[in-house]
């Protein structure tokens, strides 16, 4: 049940609004004046303020700032009886969701309300599912070859220069990508990601540079191809080292005129796409085979990070550990376990050749079949290398 407090100097207004709004089954409470009701949402959590403007001493413009300073995402719906375009304008610009003014019109306002809370319970999941997708995505560790690479990342995110990103299978190389577009003046843009190993190599053209209807067979309408979809944003490439030569020549050119053409079409689109790229292949060795261009090898490593692996930073290992075992929890429902010292020192023992990946894995197979509320050492030995 969403609570609401109305804030108004009159009483008949104040029981007025409250009769109403718990007819509707909203909780209800009363302030009578800006002070009052200030201190009553310092008190307690309210979905939603209600606040007359012309009230004596502390007036609504300033309840309205109080309360964007304790919690900016509260809506608040300001009403006044003398009310004028340039009081509802300035209202708004400090955070007010709405402006009503008196005498009220009850249908308009009951339906302000049902709006702003539903816009207020919209910023509630954003900011949650925000929170879990950056922890998603966040890096864990601070070894040493960290701590480099985050140096790197941080000296080179804010530019725009193209990054190549190199590392074994599992070692969180989309991590340092998505690191690199939060960090730079793209940020607010979109981060689009393409793993040039998973789209055949036919379609893979249409897939980036998008098509026109009737490009092909089964091309029934138009599409937009990753690069104008990223555009004021960052595109992934990730694998590129799969890439197609056919399709290497067309990257080539988008990163040499900031231009692409989707297929079907002579037009030319400017595209404004920051390009980063990922590989686990070594690109010397498949420019050598004549499997990859070495003019896209060129442009695209301006600034080369290499990621380490799991084995290289086996420091980071008891952070990580935590740091699983509580997601895995969370999101398997499992209740609360921890990892012993042992544990741990056994997991540093092992050859992760899947990486990252391969020992998220193993921590969840820990937390799913292990018995009591600790991961013991016997344990990891049981369960980590089934195939061992």
């Amino acid at each position: 049940m969403a609570k609401i407090l109305v804030i108004d100097d009159q009483r008949a207004i104040r029981t007025s609004l409250k009769d109403i709004l718990e007819l509707e089954g909203y909780e209800v409470e009363l302030a009578e004046n800006g002070q009052e009701g200030v201190d009553k949402f310092a008190a307690n959590k309210f979905d939603m303020v209600i606040t007359d403007i012309k009230m004596p001493e502390m007036d609504g413009m300033e309840v309205l700032s109080k309360i964007m300073e304790q919690r900016p995402d509260t809506a608040v719906v300001m009403i006044s009886g003398h009310g004028d375009i340039d009081t509802a304008v300035d209202a708004i610009k400090k955070g007010a969701y709405d402006f009503i003014e008196k005498p009220l019109d009850l249908n308009r306002l009951l339906i302000t309300v049902k709006n702003a809370l539903e816009r207020t319970d919209l910023v509630v999941e954003t900011k949650a599912l925000k929170k879990k997708v950056n922890r998603t995505y966040e890096m864990i560790g601070n070894s040493e070859p960290m701590q480099k690479m985050r140096e790197m990342i941080d000296k080179v995110a804010p530019t725009d220069a193209r990054v190549l990103i190199l590392g074994s299978n599992g070692t969180g190389k989309e991590l340092v990508a998505r690191a690199m577009h939060e960090g730079s003046r793209r940020a607010q843009g979109p981060f689009v990601e393409v793993n040039c190993a998973a789209i055949p190599s036919e379609l893979i053209e249409s897939e980036l540079f998008g098509h026109e209807k009737g490009a092909f067979t089964s091309a029934i309408k138009q599409r937009i191809g990753k690069f104008e979809q990223a555009n004021g944003g960052t595109i992934f490439l990730d694998e590129i080292g799969d890439m197609s030569l056919p399709a290497q020549a067309k990257v080539l050119r988008a990163l040499q005129e900031s231009t692409i053409t989707r297929v079907g079409s002579d037009k030319d689109i400017k595209v404004d796409v920051r390009v980063l790229a990922a590989t686990n292949k070594n690109l010397a060795d498949e420019i050598k085979a004549n499997n990859f261009r070495e003019d896209l090898y060129h442009r695209l490593s301006v600034i080369i990070i290499n990621v380490p692996s799991l084995n290289e930073r086996k420091d980071d290992i008891p952070a990580l550990a935590d740091y699983f075992l509580d997601l895995v929890r969370q999101e398997l429902n499992i209740p609360n376990k921890t990892i012993s010292k042992e544990a741990v020192a056994e997991l540093q023992k092992i050859n992760w050749t899947g990486n990252i990946r391969e020992f998220r894995n193993v921590i969840e197979r820990l937390a799913i079949l292990t018995n009591g509320a600790e991961i013991s050492a016997d344990d990891v030995i049981a369960y980590a290398r089934p195939i061992a």
